[in-house]
């Protein structure tokens, strides 16, 4: 064993050496090492460096630690640093700088770390300055040698950056030229540097024009453009060379035009060498500036000579009132514009519907219940708009509200709803007692009709010839007394809003079919035509209210025309209708009974003695409205009648409704 050398001895206790130890062996290590070496963090922040890294850098090591590897590594930008953690370690050249501004060059070995929730990288670095001494005379003889090359790879790489330049330049000017603002550059010995087309175009400048301040015409041409000369040549003619500012300012020229005027100094090298004066025109500006003002002038005009109250709202506070609400609440205008709630005034808000009001509309009409000074209530109709730009109020939206005082429409409004109530009221009562009555005249009906029957099984031949005829009149006249009573009894249904309507989907064209060969059966003398263009189809209809009005036509139909002359019930579908036609060639309806044809227990002036109880179509006209459709009639006397259906045509369940 030499007496240099260093001999770790082993304990029984090794394998539970502390931590510690092992971390000042490894401290002892890394600082006696020949080679740099640190550990990177985030951001390329040093986390430890060791010593032969400060003497490489000249850097002590608190303060390499408060430092990032940018702060010394020359060439840091040159480097992807991303090969290193996807690579796992990477070997590199760069150049370093020390304290003392030397820049030397090293050799780089990086290996990327992940441990735990740790990440870092782990540098080891060799300075390889000498690489360059030794290989200085070669490199010097190469470079001799190969002069010519050498300048001919210089020479094309001026080329490049020429032509590099000149693509900046191309862009740049095209850049200048497509701009909306006018923009010229000048020296201050007067010479224009740049200039775009759209200064030319905003002076409207001859070409015979020489730009430059040596030229009098040029500064007697702008001078003779503009209301005040004296302020374009203060402000662009007469600047001087040290003067550094930046100026904005309003160039008003004689022809009405407004140019706004924005000039900067253009330095070069620590030098003011000229000036940049970008120009665009604000006339348009300018007149919407004064446009509103005019605007406010109008609006204020008109809300003081009106009698609708007119407010505006901006957020939360009111921003002005006109007299007719001063007059309408009892608040003086200066109570209400000065940090009065809006709560105190404004009780509630109720959106209401404009029916045919367009979606580009852009009011809304509101029903608003005011709380006077005094502490009464007062209703307005008003319409509320939200002014943006309209008015002048610092560029913020502001809500305008005008209305009219409806507080009698409103108090009249209840008092019609009240008596709508009562005579709701007073109709159930007039169906209760509808319905009272036919079920108390039901059962002496039937007792004559089953006496009837009776009678006819017990009546003696002999006798039968002159008591038959009597017994089918009492029969006939004992069916129309039930189907009257089942009339009256089914309207004061529908009158006292005890019809439910529950449509589903229903197969309209198989409905009819079976509807028509029914009552086929039981009146053969007098067809029944259907026609369909469809062969199926199907919408959500209620089955049991539809029957009854197809079956109040199809019957009317019949009783109204002459024997064997054909009926039509005619179904098809237009502009998302269901549409049935019911058209027959008899008597047909005046005019003057079509305006009252569907009132209840009306008849027309030309049935004669055809029985009937005058609640069919009144009936059928309820039900109609149930389905949200419509029924009209189109007649002509001894010609015929047509009667038109139109229900909506809705191919999905809806919600239920009630009469």
């Amino acid at each position: 064993m030499n007496s240099g050398d260093y001999i770790l001895a082993k304990s029984n206790n090794q394998s539970t050496a502390q931590p510690e130890v092992e971390m000042k062996f490894a401290h002892f290590l890394i600082n006696h090492a020949v080679d740099a070496a640190f550990c990177l963090g985030a951001n390329a922040q040093f986390l430890y460096v060791n010593d032969a890294t400060c003497l490489m850098t000249e850097y002590s090591r608190e303060e390499l630690l408060s430092m990032r590897l940018h702060d010394i590594d020359v060439d840091f930008s040159l480097h992807n640093w991303l090969d290193i953690s996807s690579q796992g370690s990477l070997t590199f050249k760069s150049r370093y700088r020390t304290k003392a501004g030397r820049i030397f060059l090293v050799e780089i070995s990086m290996s990327y770390v992940k441990q735990q929730d740790m990440e870092f990288g782990c540098a080891f670095v060799r300075e390889k300055s000498d690489e360059i001494v030794e290989l200085s005379v070669q490199k010097w003889t190469d470079e001799l040698r190969d002069a010519k090359d050498h300048l001919q790879q210089e020479f094309s790489q001026l080329k490049a950056k020429e032509v590099e330049l000149e693509t900046s330049l191309s862009l740049l000017r095209s850049t200048l030229e497509s701009t909306a603002i006018g923009i010229v550059a000048v020296n201050f010995e007067g010479d224009i540097l740049s200039l775009n087309q759209k200064f030319i175009d905003m002076w409207q400048i001859p070409e015979s024009l020489i730009l430059s301040k040596k030229c009098p015409r040029c500064k007697d041409f702008f001078e003779s453009q503009l209301k005040d000369p004296q302020a374009f040549s203060r402000l662009i003619w007469e600047v001087s060379s040290q003067s550094d500012f930046e100026s904005y300012d309003i160039l008003e020229l004689k022809d009405g035009r407004v140019f706004t005027h924005y000039s900067k100094p253009q330095w070069l090298e620590g030098k003011i060498i000229g000036r940049v004066w970008s120009i665009w025109d604000i006339t348009e500006s300018k007149q919407t500036e004064e446009a509103l003002r005019l605007n406010a002038s109008r609006f204020r005009t008109l809300a003081e000579t009106t009698d609708a109250s007119t407010f505006l709202i901006q957020g939360t506070r009111l921003c002005y009132i006109n007299p007719a609400v001063e007059k309408l609440t009892g608040y003086t205008k200066e109570e209400l514009l000065t940090s009065f709630g809006l709560h105190r005034l404004i009780k509630s808000k109720k959106r209401r519907q404009v029916r045919n009001q367009g979606e580009a509309s852009n009011f809304e009409y509101q029903e608003i219940n005011l709380l006077t000074k005094n502490g009464t209530e007062r209703w307005l109709a008003c319409a509320v708009a939200m002014l943006d730009g309209v008015l002048d109020f610092g560029g913020n939206p502001v809500e305008l509200i005008a209305g009219i005082d409806i507080t009698d429409y409103k108090y009249a409004e209840l008092g019609l709803n009240q008596a709508l109530e009562q005579a709701k009221q007073l109709s159930e009562l007039r169906a209760r007692f509808l319905s009272m009555v036919c079920h108390q005249f039901r059962t002496p009906l039937n007792i004559v009709s089953f006496s009837n029957s009776l009678l006819k099984e017990e009546v003696d031949k002999r006798t039968q010839k002159k008591i038959q005829p009597l017994l089918d009149h009492i029969e006939k006249a004992t069916e129309q007394l039930s189907q009257m009573l089942d009339d009256i009894l089914f309207f004061s249904k529908a009158e006292s809003a005890k019809i439910n309507c529950e449509p589903k989907p229903l197969d309209l064209v198989q409905f009819c079919n079976d509807l028509v060969a029914q009552m086929q059966m039981s009146i053969s003398q007098i067809p029944i035509n259907f026609v369909s263009q469809d062969k199926s189809l199907t919408a959500c209809i209620d089955k049991k209210l539809l029957e009854p009005i197809l079956r109040n036509l199809l019957d009317n139909a019949i009783k109204y025309s002459s024997s064997k002359i054909a009926i039509e019930l005619k179904l098809y579908c237009q502009n998302e209708q269901v549409i049935f036609q019911v058209k027959d060639q008899g008597i047909g309806i005046s005019v003057v009974d079509q305006q009252r044809i569907f009132e209840p227990f009306y008849r027309g002036s030309n049935i004669d003695s055809i029985p009937g109880t005058g609640l069919g179509l009144s009936i059928l006209k309820t039900l109609v409205d149930l389905h949200h459709g419509q029924v009209s009639v189109e007649s002509q006397l001894d010609v015929g009648t047509t009667f038109t259906v139109m229900l909506p045509l809705i191919k999905s369940e809806f919600p239920r409704s009630e009469l």
